[in-house]
Parts: C-alpha cells; structure tokens; sequence
C-alpha cells in the first residue's frame, strides 16, 4: 500500500507544514520583537533590560533567525517543485506566490545578515564581553526589523492570494508586475540598510501604529497595481 505522504503531492504537502509551522514562529517572534519587547525595553529600567538583553533575547533570536531559515528553504521548495511539475513560470501562482516569495527572502537576509549580526553585537555589550559601544548596532537592527515588519503585510497578502484571490489574469504583463513589486520591495530594502531611525524614511515606520498602517498602505498599493497590470 502506497502512503500519501510519500508521494510527490505528499512531500509537497510536507513541505507545506513545514512552512507554516516555521513561518508562524517566524513571524509570530517578529511581532513580539517590534510590538511587544521593544515598548517594553523603552519603558523599562536599565538593569532589567540588561538581564532580558542577556538571557531572554538569545533564545529568541535563535527561534526567529531558524524559523527564518526553515520558512525560507521550504517555501523555495514549493516554488521549485511546482515549476519541476511544469507550471509555467508566467502562471498566475507562480507570478503572485513569487512577489510574495521575493519579500520573504529580502526577509530572510535581513534576519541573518543584518539583524542576527548587529544583535550580536548588542549581547555582547550586555554580557560584557566587549567594550563597543552598541547603539549603531542596535539602530542598524531595528531599522531592518521594522523594515521587515513592514515587508510582512503584503508577503503575507500575497502568499494568501496566489490560490484564493479571484481576479482577470493577463499573464503578457505577468514581468511588468513582478518587476515593479521587486523594485518597490529593493527600494524598502535599500533604505532598511542605509537609513538611521531617526531620519525622515523611517519615520513612517518608526512606532508600532506607524508600521502597521504603513504595511497595510503598502499592501493596498500593490494590489491596485496587481489589478492595473495583470488584469488589463
């Protein structure tokens, strides 16, 4: 008798688990981290923040940068698996599950190339284990954590709408709309890397309301353009 699940629509199903279950611990520590630990380390005192900084924020930085890893290798898998099958590249899954796809990763390396290092940093500080004055690494972190918390409104969007959003699918301008999203997702990602928190780029997306409404505003702008481009 042949199990479901090792079948090749059962290894994708298996897939499909495994990037729900990391993108939720992903996600789920990227909200904590901007909504809930950096208000309370505002308002905190200092020593309570140190010890957090000590025994707290490593364990769940090793959740959030591994559900990071797991999310982004799964749900490349998928991609890959259904392109293998012969989906055409120009399908309508493909294109918006790849926008959705392409925000993940920019993700995905913020985590592990820009905020794991720069925490690091900031650990270190607060176990004494160097004299470095943090706060420039502790600024670099929290603007591509904000960045991202942006960045995870529309992902997220997009993930939902590949199979479930119902609309008139012109795949000729298929490219146009992947390019303008990947533009607009590299120009928030340029800006994650190079601009400090208190400068007017950031500002949008500084407090918790701000990202928040700045992530739904951005989601509603792709979608219009998804509605100009693809449909027309």
């Amino acid at each position: 008798m042949e199990l479901a699940l090792f079948t090749q629509a059962g290894i994708y199903f298996l897939a499909k688990w495994t990037h729900f279950l990391a993108g939720i611990t992903w996600i789920g520590l990227l909200y904590y981290f901007n909504f809930v630990q950096g208000p309370f380390f505002n308002e905190t005192d200092a020593d309570t923040k140190k010890n957090a900084t000590q025994k707290l924020v490593p364990r769940a930085l090793w959740w959030f940068r591994w559900g990071a890893m797991i999310t982004f290798l799964s749900g490349w898998t998928m991609i890959l698996m259904n392109l293998y099958a012969g989906l055409p590249i120009d399908a309508q899954w493909t294109v918006i599950i790849g926008v959705g796809g392409i925000f993940g990763t920019i993700m995905w390396a913020n985590v592990w190339f820009v905020i794991w290092p720069n925490q690091k940093v900031v650990i270190a500080k607060a176990k004494g284990e160097t004299t470095v004055d943090p706060a420039p690494n502790a600024n670099r972190a929290f603007v591509a954590s904000r960045s991202n918390v942006l960045l995870s409104i529309p992902m997220l969007f997009f993930m939902g709408a590949a199979k479930n959003l119902i609309f008139r699918y012109n795949s000729s301008n298929a490219l146009i709309f992947f390019a303008i999203a990947v533009v607009i997702a590299l120009i928030i990602e340029v800006n994650a890397l190079v601009a400090d928190q208190n400068g007017p780029t950031v500002k949008p997306i500084k407090t918790v309301k701000n990202v928040i409404i700045s992530g739904f505003a951005l989601s509603a702008i792709l979608y219009v353009v998804l509605e100009l481009v693809l449909a027309s």
